[in-house]
């Protein structure tokens, strides 16, 4: 047994406090939304726009991953958790898709399928109207970078092609924006806070079957 007295006992009470400090520090510019790793889907729910995705966390390369398995289905995982995005304006996650839908003109209704995407909702309350999102899309059709409204819900729901048929299938990407800047640049320029994040693999327009996964999601402060 070490005993440690005087000098040393001092020394080793502030080392242990500034390491406790920095680990704090480093938990508070780390907000973690989706810890699928940690086996967890606390606080997600389900939403369904036409029958349902298969959603169950499973081990992948040693890890747990939410899957995703859509067959003519469109449901989505909704976080709904209020985030100023002042203190931490990174959205941060990976995935990867296992195979491509049928290429479709995705800026169409009967193109609007997506084998992965992730998005942030900023809610409009009882002015429902009033309710934005950003998608961020593994698109089929739409080149990489580009950015359209969606079909169904207009300027209200932004989609951005973060990944497209020039990236590969069974291989896993890792992902961070500035969602805030993507918020006030695409969506309102005066955006600070969302009220919830979402994960959703879609294929009900085209009449598809697609296999997706994602790991967790988390924002930051850089």
């Amino acid at each position: 047994m070490i005993k440690l007295v005087g000098k040393n006992y001092r020394t080793f009470m502030l080392t242990g406090l500034l390491c406790f400090g920095l680990l704090n520090n480093a938990l508070a510019d780390r907000l973690v939304l989706g810890d699928f790793s940690g086996d967890s889907l606390d606080g997600w729910q389900p939403k369904s726009f036409s029958s349902e995705t298969d959603y169950r966390l499973l081990l992948l390369d040693q890890t747990l991953v939410l899957q995703a398995i859509s067959e003519n289905a469109a449901s989505g995982l909704f976080k709904k958790q209020r985030i100023d995005l002042l203190k931490t304006p990174f959205i941060n996650w990976r995935w990867r898709i296992e195979n491509r839908l049928s290429l479709r003109d995705e800026h169409s209704k009967p193109g609007d399928d997506y084998a992965a995407r992730v998005y942030a909702v900023v809610d409009g309350g009882l002015a429902f109207w009033r309710t934005k999102a950003i998608n961020y899309v593994w698109a089929g059709s739409s080149p990489k970078g580009s950015v359209w409204p969606n079909a169904f819900a207009g300027n209200n729901a932004i989609m951005m092609a973060l990944r497209t048929t020039e990236d590969a299938t069974g291989t896993w990407f890792i992902e961070k924006r500035n969602l805030l800047e993507d918020l006030r640049q695409h969506v309102d320029k005066d955006i600070r806070y969302i009220d919830a994040v979402a994960v959703m693999t879609d294929t009900d327009n085209g009449k598809g079957k697609v296999t997706a996964y994602y790991g967790d999601i988390f924002l930051s402060k850089d």
